[in-house]
């Protein structure tokens, strides 16, 4: 809708919000494509790539969209150090594109949860995984994710990008 991923809704609120509080973000939101916004070492991708009905992306169009998540993880590779991912959707998503990019994804595959980390053997070196509830209002309105909690997973990964070569 805006040319950028998680833009102008609540869940962009969040978050941008948690970004910038862990100072991998310029602006604490992100309204428009010519908001100001930048990412420092950060890139958002996604699993899906179309706004599904009731935002719920159903297995199908994560599969038909996993060319996508392939080819970002390509070109990444070489500089990828962690990533923090949104969801448990998300989570699932990435393991076969892992597998199938040479990454050594242990069996049985790292169990998704709001802080779990994994270390998984790349191509191009360890890449650090940590698991994070996505932000939709669904569990930012309930307190299952509260801001410090993502903040919180936002600095962890951070700190391990800057230290895993």
């Amino acid at each position: 809708r805006t040319g950028r991923l998680f833009t102008g809704d609540p869940t962009s609120d969040f978050l941008f919000a948690a970004l910038h509080a862990a100072h991998l973000a310029a602006l604490p939101y992100s309204h428009s494509r010519d908001d100001g916004q930048r990412l420092y070492g950060t890139r958002l991708v996604s699993p899906v790539h179309c706004v599904p009905p009731d935002n719920r992306p159903t297995p199908a169009e994560r599969d038909t969209c996993r060319p996508w998540m392939a080819r970002e993880l390509d070109l990444l590779g070489p500089t990828l150090r962690a990533a923090v991912v949104l969801g448990g959707f998300g989570w699932q998503a990435l393991m076969p594109v892992l597998t199938a990019a040479g990454y050594v994804v242990p069996r049985p595959r790292p169990a998704f949860g709001h802080g779990a980390h994994a270390r998984i053997e790349g191509p191009d070196g360890p890449l650090d995984l940590l698991g994070c509830y996505h932000p939709s209002p669904r569990n930012t309105s309930t307190g299952r994710l509260t801001l410090q909690m993502a903040t919180d997973v936002f600095r962890r990964a951070a700190r391990l990008a800057g230290s895993a070569r």
